[in-house]
């Protein structure tokens, strides 16, 4: 069964990002996409979705 995982950060850095993608994939998860929210006033993203997804074998828990 394929899980997905999305995780919102509100602090979008080159390193906010790198550690977010470095610590859910040593946990398992498999980047799949990145979307960002862009403000109209600013050209940097507000916000970014990070997207990730794994194979769990039924009746496992995810973490």
């Amino acid at each position: 069964m394929l899980t997905y995982k999305v995780l919102e950060l509100s602090t979008v850095t080159e390193e906010s990002i790198q550690q977010t993608l470095n610590e859910w994939t040593s946990k398992g998860w498999h980047f799949d996409s990145m979307q960002f929210a862009m403000r109209d006033s600013s050209r940097r993203p507000s916000m970014a979705f990070i997207l990730f997804t794994r194979e769990d074998t039924p009746g496992a828990t995810a973490s």
